[in-house]
């Protein structure tokens, strides 16, 4: 019996030396059908050297919109593979994650996407993301992002991400960048439910390390482009206040006070006891939002 073949896209920007630890992890898979690896450079000079080890892997600039999801869609068009994997380059896996994943998949024929639980490294923790449930739904994505499913963690048949295909390509339009990995949970969420495996095959470095820290705007714009894209979010007391709350706070945090406690507003308004709405305040009275995301994220936690 044959076994899939699997791609994973590495996009990767100027940082060789995580971009070794995560190529070594993906040559050290278990798994015993073939894998083949797509180093994606964005907005950087492709380096062949630190992709040099026990896969097949193809080096690339990024063709597309500068991004990570300009990067990937690249990455997906250079493969031929049955499935393929995302793996950021500060990220790595377990020896046995395409392998258990591939498996379940097998199981799950109508699922698009699989994803996985992930550890959370923050300075000197490290903190386990579960999910408490092996199916994520629409409903599930539109009341929260659920950060463990990472890009990461991603698995996915390889034709429905191509134009015209059940999902798509990654949305390049996304704002900064930023949630277009949400954006195409919920895409594929809405075709068929997504296999989860609840069990924390990748370890995702956390921290100054991301190209967007501390871009507010783009988050701003980033989750308002959320909301108009999907409306189930709005929808969703839980998930409405989630989002109107992370808004409040970036908004404080940018300066603007007045957007702030008019989105601070509205996410008490849909659920009173949003803790981001307290965050905002207290970012309004001069709390230095930072600070507030150090002490989450040694929780594994985020805003």
């Amino acid at each position: 019996m044959s076994v899939p073949t699997v791609g994973v896209v590495v996009p990767t920007r100027d940082r060789p030396e995580l971009l070794r630890r995560t190529l070594a992890a993906i040559g050290a898979q278990d798994y015993v059908g073939p894998v083949r690896v797509v180093v994606v450079h964005d907005q950087s000079t492709p380096d062949h050297s630190a992709a040099a080890g026990a896969l097949p892997t193809l080096v690339l600039g990024n063709s597309r919109t500068p991004g990570l999801a300009g990067a990937r869609n690249t990455g997906i068009a250079a493969l031929d593979t049955d499935l393929v994997a995302f793996c950021d380059d500060d990220d790595v896996w377990t020896p046995d994650k395409l392998s258990r994943q591939v498996a379940m998949l097998s199981t799950r024929p109508d699922a698009l996407v699989a994803s996985c639980a992930i550890e959370v490294e923050f300075r000197d923790a490290v903190i386990t993301r579960l999910a408490g449930t092996d199916t994520v739904t629409v409903a599930d994505l539109s009341r929260s992002r659920m950060a463990m499913l990472h890009s990461s963690t991603l698995l996915l048949r390889r034709a429905a991400m191509l134009s015209g295909g059940a999902i798509g390509p990654v949305a390049e339009d996304a704002p900064g960048g930023q949630n277009e990995d949400w954006d195409l949970l919920l895409r594929a969420a809405r075709r068929a439910p997504i296999a989860h495996l609840d069990a924390p095959l990748v370890r995702v470095l956390w921290g100054r390390t991301s190209q967007f820290a501390y871009e507010y705007q783009s988050k701003i714009a980033s989750l308002r482009w959320m909301l108009d894209r999907h409306p189930e979010i709005a929808a969703s007391r839980p998930g409405a206040a989630r989002v109107y709350g992370q808004l409040a706070c970036w908004c404080a945090a940018a300066g603007d006070r007045r957007a702030a406690w008019r989105w601070t507003r509205r996410a008490v308004g849909r659920r009173w006891r949003e803790p981001r709405a307290a965050i905002a305040v207290a970012a309004i009275a001069g709390v230095p939002v930072e600070r507030v995301v150090t002490a989450l994220h040694r929780r594994g936690r985020g805003i």
